[in-house]
């Protein structure tokens, strides 16, 4: 029997349009105000270091360069570690003053209640950084989600698509890899989960995901209630 529910965030609990619509801009706009606001900071100015690596800028780049890195990458989603960073903190403000809220799909709100009361722990795997993350549940339209939680996991942890990241990740939950169910809407991901002896649920949001077309290696959902944890 699975103990843990390990799920992605865009397409899979939240739609992908709240993401792309309301967080991306948001960062965008507010980025170089916020580097300009905590450029003293040390964290900020370690993940604008990496990012200037990882963007091929000059050691002696300054931050207005950066910057445009930044927000190019917002422009192409990109799953940059010091720009999910980034994004997180400009996003956290948002969250605490009340002026978004993360729209959580019912029927997940619902099982994640329903899994968290029957003794399934739930963790999160998402590109997005960890505080990012625990803020999206925490400030949700459906309440404080975040508490169900016990265990989160972002690309510090490896990249989405590479099955070393799943056994990562099972050993930090010290259970084997099949006493995890991992649910996504990427198969790319489950495809790499399984491929460690993950359960997989591929979620296909009708608004967010193409239904497949033929055979799949993992089951199909369209909403969590299809989901059995335990199958």
């Amino acid at each position: 029997m699975s103990r843990v529910v390990l799920t992605d965030i865009e397409g899979t609990t939240s739609p992908i349009a709240f993401v792309k619509e309301v967080l991306y801009p948001l960062a965008h706009d507010r980025l170089p105000g916020f580097i300009r606001d905590e450029a003293d900071d040390p964290a900020v100015r370690g993940w604008l270091r990496d990012a200037a690596r990882e963007g091929g800028l000059p050691d002696d780049a300054d931050d207005a360069a950066i910057v445009a890195v930044l927000r190019r990458w917002i422009t192409e989603d990109r799953k940059a570690t010091p720009l999910k960073a980034l994004q997180g903190r400009i996003w956290a403000r948002a969250w605490e003053t009340g002026e978004v809220r993360s729209p959580i799909y019912p029927d997940a709100a619902t099982a994640l209640r329903r899994w968290h009361a029957a003794g399934y722990r739930l963790a999160v795997y998402s590109s997005g950084s960890v505080p990012a993350q625990q803020r999206f549940f925490g400030h949700s339209d459906h309440g404080d989600l975040a508490a169900l939680f016990s265990a989160w996991f972002d690309t510090t942890t490896g990249p989405k698509r590479d099955p070393a990241s799943y056994l990562r990740i099972a050993g930090a939950l010290e259970v084997s890899p099949g006493a995890v169910c991992f649910l996504s809407d990427v198969v790319e991901e489950l495809d790499a989960a399984a491929s460690v002896g993950m359960r997989t649920a591929w979620v296909v949001r009708p608004a967010d995901t193409p239904a497949p077309d033929g055979p799949t290696r993992h089951p199909v959902v369209t909403t969590f209630d299809e989901v059995d944890p335990a199958a």
